[in-house]
């Protein structure tokens, strides 16, 4: 297999430089050598997630973006404001590969029994550079995916379905019996109400328009609120009642939404007190804080009590803090659900150099709710 493979291949890089200029580019690269532990994957799909899109934009100001280079080779460039330069500190001109996760063929095996055993398979992998054509990774990073199973189906096969997984296990864990998820509509929400429908979990699903709802809907979704309209406070609490909800996960970051919850939280708790306290429910209400949609400071009215917190998650540390052998158990559970629970939708198809187009551009880098782009580095514009 290893007689196809070219000597260079290219590598999608994001470059934030000193003088305030963030640059896209498509940079030439020596294909990767593995090692006796690792594979080499020729990368056939690696979708856009919200935390590649901010790795790739950092905190750019993307209406001041220009197109250059060539049609094979484009370079974008966009300005970062002055104010925002400080926190890109730990980035600034280090050129930077991106992409959390792919999946592809194994087309070269280092010497060792467990890389041999996938030479062919197709696989889906997690650790960043992932929009590249190319990617050497440890043979015991990879996940092989069933037989009939396509890279697109595999692309996604890590962060959304183990984010989702993740949320649902740490509710478990620290007590709570449902939960609430905000920007619910997502593919991420999609599967985190498929989950929440095929165990039995109360899931309070927070959206921001018509359209939004109408998908949950579709897919079963029980309890779903609209942020946008007069009665959203007044709906969520009686959702936060019929679900006992009492952990969110926000995706929004910024704005009152965090703040919002809690409060109704607490009033879901008053309304089926028993006795009053004077220092509010004794409850504990969380809300996690795992995306920034909305790059504002958050909000907290504090009309809730002291029961409360709020505070960040990310899949990373949750895996870390629960192990490899939990982890691998979630990971078997999205094998099995590939193409039912963990299913993913695509808005659209591009190769490295079209996704690098303005239109492109202004479309996925919009985080829009069915706008989810998928990155195919081996096939031409």
């Amino acid at each position: 297999m290893s007689a196809s493979i070219p000597a260079t291949s290219l590598q999608l890089r994001s470059l934030i430089k000193s003088s305030g200029e963030l640059e896209i580019s498509l940079a030439s690269i020596t294909t990767p050598e593995p090692g006796p532990e690792e594979v080499l994957v020729r990368i056939e799909a690696s979708p856009m997630n919200p935390s590649d899109l901010g790795l790739l934009f950092g905190a750019a100001d993307l209406s001041t973006a220009k197109a250059g280079g060539t049609p094979e080779r484009p370079v974008i460039t966009a300005t970062v404001p002055e104010k925002l330069m400080k926190g890109m500190g730990g980035r600034v001109d280090q050129s930077m590969p991106v992409g959390n996760e792919a999946a592809g063929v194994v087309v070269k095996a280092g010497s060792s029994e467990a890389a041999q055993a996938l030479l062919g398979k197709t696989v889906a992998i997690l650790g960043g550079a992932m929009y590249a054509q190319y990617r050497s990774i440890k043979a015991v990073q990879c996940l092989v995916l069933p037989e009939g199973t396509t890279p697109a189906e595999g692309a996604s096969c890590f962060v959304n379905p183990l984010t989702s997984l993740g949320m649902v296990e740490t509710m478990r864990r620290e007590g709570h019996k449902a939960l609430v998820h905000t920007a619910a509509a997502s593919n991420l929400g999609q599967m985190l109400n498929r989950i929440c429908l095929k165990d039995g979990i109360g899931l309070v699903n927070i959206v921001r328009k018509q359209e939004q709802e109408d998908i949950l809907r579709a897919i079963g979704a029980v309890h779903v609120v609209n942020s946008s309209v007069p009665t959203f406070l007044d709906d969520l609490t009686r959702a936060l009642v019929a679900t006992g909800a009492t952990i969110a996960f926000d995706a929004i970051g910024g704005g009152k939404l965090a703040g919002q919850i809690l409060g109704c939280m607490e009033a879901a708790a008053n309304l089926t007190a028993k006795e009053y306290s004077r220092y509010g429910s004794s409850t504990h209400k969380q809300v996690y804080i795992y995306g920034g949609l909305d790059r504002g400071p958050t909000e907290i009215n504090r009309n809730f009590g002291m029961a409360w917190s709020v505070g960040g998650w990310l899949l990373t540390p949750f895996l870390q803090k629960i192990g490899f052998e939990a982890g691998q158990q979630l990971r078997q559970r999205v094998v099995a659900e590939l193409k039912t629970t963990f299913a993913s939708t695509y808005t659209r198809e591009v190769s490295l150099a079209d996704a690098l187009r303005l239109d492109a551009i202004a479309v996925y880098g919009k985080h829009a709710t069915g706008a989810k782009y998928l990155i195919t580095p081996n096939k031409a514009a």
